[in-house]
């Protein structure tokens, strides 16, 4: 099943069951994307705690990375993060960046 971008959300962003907003695919409005320093990152989960929208990776109580496909860039868990673990970067230098990688 091919899951959904914000352009197929229904007029009014009707969601008719508890839950499946994960099927809508938002990172796609971002502007901005954060970017996790493991050395500087203490597992605090400040972050986590923070993020609006759940897009911190924890494992074994651990801070593991972004679910970018929901991530809107919003830069609260930067603002958050006591250890300045975590910046956000412009998207559209990580996307040309991505672009010559794949190129070469």
């Amino acid at each position: 099943m091919k899951e959904k971008g914000w352009k197929e959300i229904p007029i009014g962003g009707i969601i008719l069951e508890a839950g499946n907003a994960e099927k809508y695919l938002t990172g796609g409005w971002r502007t901005f994307r954060p970017i996790l320093d493991k050395e500087k990152c203490k597992n605090c989960l400040l972050c986590w705690i923070y993020c609006p929208d759940g897009c911190i990776i924890v494992e074994e109580e651990k801070t593991k990375g972004f679910y970018y496909e929901h991530c809107k860039g919003c830069g609260i868990c930067a603002n958050v993060c006591p250890f300045d673990a975590i910046k956000m970067e412009e998207e559209s230098k990580y996307q040309q960046e991505k672009s010559k990688k794949e190129s070469e």
